[in-house]
């Protein structure tokens, strides 16, 4: 194995700079109050330093309700792409019919779509589309998690549908042919065979796509007026309107919002990797 050179070390640690650069300038801002920003400037070291936007933005800005509206958003939109995306998987890569390509073709090439070609047609589609008010308080799809759950999973679906066909491409096709010897059906080679061996590409999965999701800012202020159902990174635009313009409580919230998708990384980094890697040494 090839030790890097001084070269390659000098090149990542330019680019972690530049990478790290806007956060941590979001972080001192953030500690630090706004009237020693108005009076010494935004790029000063003059000053104090303390929590007290970070109270606030807490208490004052919501942030736990907006905490738990993303909640509500990512888990079923997550679980609902993954275990959509593995059977459609499933069925490309391990049985040939007629169109298996033509279908996984139609995924790949939703993700060259841009999101917001659709948002016209789709704003006005939930508009008319009518539910119960028991369901929801504005007669329609619109104002409702069930529509940004349903706009996320359709769009995150292409993406793990190839990712999914392309690992499930790699399995040795003798386990699914002994197990039809066996009399096992499509169902049960699918869940007892494809799915247990698929862990760590659902893992990896499953990571980027809460840190996606929860970080999704277009569709939830298209779909969700009301300001008590937005998710967090929504929520935090609303700090610039109900305290006027101060950056340090807005970057205050702003760090606040990264720390859940930080713990989810790092909780799950181990398997993320192992999802990435496995079979990078293969051939």
């Amino acid at each position: 194995m090839h030790r890097p050179r001084y070269g390659t070390h000098l090149f990542l640690l330019v680019m972690s700079a530049f990478w790290l650069t806007p956060f941590l300038w979001t972080l001192y801002t953030s500690l630090r109050p706004k009237s020693d920003t108005d009076k010494y400037g935004y790029w000063s070291l003059h000053g104090s330093f303390n929590f007290g936007n970070y109270r606030t933005a807490w208490t004052e800005g919501q942030l736990p309700t907006y905490f738990v509206n993303s909640l509500y958003i990512a888990v079923p939109a997550v679980i609902l792409t993954l275990v959509l995306a593995s059977m459609m998987a499933f069925a490309v890569s391990r049985y040939t019919w007629k169109f298996n390509v033509t279908l996984l073709v139609l995924f790949t090439a939703g993700n060259m779509l841009p999101p917001q070609v659709l948002a016209a047609p789709l704003f006005e589609m939930f508009k008319h589309t009518s539910l119960p008010y028991a369901i929801s308080s504005s007669g329609s799809l619109l104002d409702t998690y069930y529509a940004v759950i349903a706009v996320e999973t359709a769009f995150q679906l292409g993406f793990c549908t190839f990712v999914l066909s392309n690992y499930m491409k790699t399995l040795p096709g003798e386990l699914t042919e002994a197990a039809l010897v066996d009399g096992a059906g499509v169902w049960r080679q699918f869940r007892r065979i494809v799915l247990p061996l698929t862990r760590p590409a659902l893992a990896a999965l499953a990571t980027l796509q809460v840190i996606w999701l929860y970080n999704d800012f277009f569709w939830p202020l298209l779909f969700i007026q009301s300001g008590d159902r937005l998710p967090i990174t929504t929520g935090v635009n609303s700090l610039q309107g109900q305290f006027l313009m101060n950056y340090n409580l807005i970057a205050a919230g702003a760090t606040i919002t990264v720390i859940p998708t930080l713990v989810v990384y790092l909780a799950l980094q181990r398997h993320f990797v192992a999802g990435l890697t496995l079979g990078a040494s293969k051939g």
